[in-house]
């Protein structure tokens, strides 16, 4: 599937946002440590794939009502929902350099099948292989096993287009508002009027 991106300008996925904090000390200081011993760019944002898809827990995992949206928020924290984490995996990549950006996937609620809803991953940019690949760091767990791949995309859940989900066929530089909107209107993750993105599920 081609992406297109939001910006041309490769700058823009490189830079710090409200959201994707990468300015933040916490941030760059834990992007230092994870890159130690690293030789490439490609083993470096594996490094940091592993720590976000692994050390920080997914909200719904573990129950968490408190909501996090902004990188430093997630990793203060020590976890966060899908988008939430993908806003700390891009912050750690740009302090170090590598572009990094966001991408959406639309895909059958559990709680609604007439409903989609939005699940937050990662593209990045390895210079190495000149070109951009798509990661999800939402974190395994029976029925989800996402890996690092660059020439076989292994993300949480593989788009089923019978179903009606889909790709959106963009890689943003900054997180959609809706999704920012979602995340902090309401800061418990249990408060029944907290909505989270959805659309309605059309099929043919």
């Amino acid at each position: 599937m081609d992406f297109s991106k939001s910006s041309d300008s490769m700058r823009d996925y490189l830079q710090p946002t409200e959201v994707v904090d990468s300015n933040h000390p916490l941030i760059q200081s834990l992007a230092q440590r994870l890159s130690l011993g690293c030789n490439d760019d490609i083993e470096t944002a594996r490094a940091i794939y592993h720590y976000v898809r692994d050390k920080i827990a997914h909200s719904g995992d573990i129950d968490a009502s408190f909501v996090t949206c902004s990188a430093s928020e997630v990793l203060a924290h020590g976890h966060g929902v899908c988008c939430a984490k993908a806003h700390l995996l891009a912050a750690l990549w740009r302090v170090l350099g590598i572009p990094a950006g966001l991408c959406y996937q639309w895909l059958v609620s559990d709680d609604d099948s007439d409903q989609l809803v939005i699940h937050g991953l990662n593209a990045v940019y390895l210079k190495s292989v000149d070109r951009w690949i798509r990661l999800d760091a939402r974190g395994n767990k029976v029925g989800v096993n996402a890996e690092f791949c660059i020439d076989n995309e292994q993300l949480a859940w593989p788009v089923r287009n019978e179903l009606g989900e889909y790709d959106e066929p963009v890689i943003y530089h900054a997180p959609k508002t809706e999704v920012i909107q979602s995340l902090t209107e309401f800061k418990d993750r249990h408060d029944p009027r907290r909505q989270w993105v959805c659309r309605p599920r059309r099929m043919g």
